[in-house]
């Protein structure tokens, strides 16, 4: 795929914090996606970190504006890997109100659905939560989860993934409005020494591109997982002195390669 963009804030970051963000005017956020519009085709369009309402107002607009049944991803960037705060109060409710119901696929981790569905996160953090047997953590676990997939799905979009990279079981949760109401698992295998650092940036990207691709939204589901999984297991460990970056393209192995055939060069 070739991947075009609409920028909506300029960050300044490491891998420890987010130290400064500066959005962008949304009038400009609205012109970088209208001259791709007026060149380029798109078959499918990934939303990522909105701000501020006045920007994701215009998303908003940008979205009446692509051709129809253009697959949207929508990833509710909230808060960033190292904590700071990336979507203002009031952003959060246009978010809702306006991005929500155009969604084709909503991919918001555990505690982004819990922000986008009104429900506190204490529960997660009572002592008896955290010190009941694994087997049981992981039931109330899966318990909440398909709760607040079913709660966010309320809330417009037609698919809801809700990611597992928060959860005690990492796996996904996949929920199509369109379908008999079964929530699908999507399993994956857990990286505790990975690097995450853009791991659901990843997720939504590569699930956007596998449905430009022509996948079903539940294969592009299930590539996203897999691939973002293997991303964070790929991860650059020694970048920074936080979560290093998602390495999607395994690198160590490029230079491998790379390094095994310059040998076999006169």
């Amino acid at each position: 795929m070739h991947g075009t963009s609409a920028i909506t804030a300029i960050t300044a970051q490491n891998t420890v914090e987010v130290r400064a963000v500066h959005p962008i005017p949304p009038e400009m956020v609205l012109a970088q996606v209208r001259a791709v519009l007026a060149d380029i085709t798109v078959d499918a369009v990934k939303v990522g970190m909105l701000g501020t309402v006045e920007v994701t107002l215009a998303v908003a607009q940008a979205l009446e504006e692509l051709p129809s049944g253009t697959p949207v991803v929508v990833d509710p960037v909230m808060v960033s890997e190292s904590g700071a705060r990336l979507l203002q109060e009031d952003a959060r409710q246009a978010l809702v109100r306006e991005i929500l119901p155009r969604a084709s696929v909503l991919t918001p981790n555990l505690p982004e659905a819990r922000v986008l569905a009104g429900v506190p996160a204490a529960r997660a953090e009572d002592p008896a939560h955290r010190d009941s047997a694994e087997a049981d953590r992981c039931d109330e676990d899966d318990l909440e989860a398909e709760a607040l997939a079913r709660a966010v799905l309320a809330l417009g979009p037609q698919i809801v993934v809700l990611t597992g990279g928060h959860r005690t079981r990492a796996s996904d949760l996949f929920l199509d409005s369109a379908g008999d109401g079964r929530m699908v698992r999507i399993d994956g295998v857990r990286h505790p020494d990975g690097a995450a650092h853009g791991s659901g940036c990843t997720h939504s990207s590569v699930l956007a591109a596998q449905l430009a691709l022509g996948r079903t939204p539940l294969e592009a589901a299930r590539i996203a997982r897999a691939l973002a999984g293997a991303a964070v297991a790929h991860g650059l460990r020694d970048v920074g002195a936080g979560p290093g970056p998602v390495d999607v393209m395994d690198l160590a192995a490029v230079r491998a390669n790379w390094r095994s055939s310059a040998a076999g060069l006169p």
